[in-house]
Order: structure tokens, then sequence, then C-alpha cells
């Protein structure tokens, strides 16, 4: 088998601000979901330091 058989790879990481005018639409498209994804493991994870530090804020927190 030749490379020419073999399916062509995506890239599966992004650089910012890398030339993108060799990049095809689909694997524009396959970036922008893979982003899109990685953008709402990011927002979960801030959700779930905030519900951490807000816990260790009513535990531990200034009595009023």
């Amino acid at each position: 088998m030749n490379c020419e058989d073999e399916p062509r790879q995506v890239k599966t990481n992004h650089e910012i601000g890398a030339e993108l005018s060799a990049i095809s639409a689909d694997e524009l498209r396959q970036r922008i979901a893979l982003l899109e994804q990685e953008i709402g493991r990011i927002r979960s994870e801030i959700d779930r330091k905030e519900a951490g530090r807000k816990a260790a804020d009513s535990l531990f927190g200034p009595k009023v």
C-alpha cells in the first residue's frame, strides 16, 4: 500500500495564528468542531472549580 491509498489523517491540533489558506474547508470545519468541544470542556472545568470555591467559602468563609 502506498501513501496515496492510505486515508489522509486530519491534524487534530490547532495552533492559534497558524496559516489557514492551505487547509480545506472540511478540515477547517473539523477544527472548529474540535475547538468548540475544547471550549465546552474548559467551561465545565471552570464551573467545577467555581462550585468548589463556593462550597469552601460557605464552609470556611467569614461568619456574618
